[in-house]
């Protein structure tokens, strides 16, 4: 049986997931997220984050969170900018725009924004009242190509719009990846000062399912509640999502589960460099883009599943290789013994 590299959620959760589900099962708790489990694991993530009057939101997947938080945030007019590898733009379906808010892209070479990229949107929207607003600032940490902003980076593009009155809106899918990265610098505690809205990814980072949005703009989470409702994400049994973020909180194993995730690729991409191999974009987090013949990506498709990202040309192509909480050691050194074996 072939090794999936495609994703970061092939497996189900966690052990210690299930093993909580499983000791709660029967407790009789409110609904709708007013539960005890999701009430304690709200209050870990404001001590993480040292922000106790940010409020925090339980929803079931990535996509659902983004349309809901986007078009919450926006008036009708407006609209929301985004690297042209965001999520939103690429892999929710024109989930955005079925709200009735466009997206603008700007292409970037690594995932990234910075003010430079977003000034000429702002310059070439300014025939009032002709054009759609610009008024949020999409951004993801890590981001779709494997980056991670830094400290300095992500304070620069929030100063920027908060000085240009643009929200700014971080998707946290992959946020452990992200902040355990070697190269970042960035803390829970820095994302929550310098964004208007982010949520903690836990679908792509150990749990069964489930994102935790915070607000940390004060004039943002104003009847927000009535949003996830009107959107069908409002969960009866909202417990079922507070006990994942629970044990996810619980002693950093979230953090933990995305480390792990990260070495196994950095094992990987090391291996990798030491024979010269070139990458896509250089990463640090649980996604590598390694450019590699085309001959020897079809022995690799032999023994792993992974997705061909990008032709190179005629005889190369770049792949995406994504390890996950779960990627054990024997997968990721059968992995090294081919690329050692044919680039030898």
């Amino acid at each position: 049986m072939k090794f999936s590299f495609k994703n970061d959620y092939s497996e189900g959760c966690h052990p210690n997931i299930l093993q909580a589900l499983l000791q709660y099962n029967l407790d009789q708790q409110a609904g709708y997220g007013e539960d005890e489990y999701s009430r304690q694991a709200k209050d870990l993530i404001k001590e993480k984050i040292k922000k106790p009057h940010s409020d925090i939101y339980f929803i079931s997947g990535g996509t659902q969170a983004n349309l809901i938080v986007i078009s919450s945030i926006l008036r009708p007019y407006q609209c929301v900018i985004s690297a042209a590898s965001g999520h939103i733009l690429n892999n929710e379906t024109g989930a955005i725009e079925a709200t009735g808010h466009k997206v603008l892209s700007i292409e970037t070479e690594d995932g990234k924004l910075r003010p430079g990229d977003i000034i000429p949107v702002l310059e070439s929207h300014r025939n009032i009242p002709h054009q759609v607003m610009p008024k949020l600032v999409y951004i993801s940490n890590s981001t779709e190509l494997g980056t991670v902003y830094l400290a300095e980076e992500l304070e620069t593009l929030s100063s920027f719009c908060r000085q240009n009155g643009l929200y700014l809106f971080m998707d946290g899918a992959r946020m452990g990846h992200g902040i355990t990265s070697e190269i970042s610098d960035l803390t829970l505690e820095k994302v929550a000062e310098l964004t208007d809205v982010f949520y903690l990814g836990g679908t792509k980072n150990g749990a069964l399912i489930g994102e935790a949005v915070v607000f940390n703009n004060p004039d943002l989470k104003i009847d927000f509640a009535f949003n996830i409702k009107q959107k069908g994400a409002l969960l009866a049994k909202g417990r079922l999502l507070g006990i994942q973020f629970l044990e996810l909180m619980k002693n950093d194993l979230y953090f933990d589960l995305a480390k792990h995730a990260n070495n196994q690729a950095m094992k990987m991409k090391n291996a990798m460099k030491e024979r010269g191999v070139q990458f896509l974009s250089d990463t640090y987090t649980n996604q590598i883009f390694p450019i590699l013949s085309n001959e020897l990506i079809e022995i690799l498709s032999e023994s792993f599943e992974f997705y061909v990202w990008k032709k190179i040309d005629e005889k190369k192509s770049a792949i995406r290789l994504i390890t996950s909480w779960n990627t054990g050691d024997k997968p990721v050194d059968h992995f090294i013994e081919i690329i050692t074996k044919e680039l030898s």
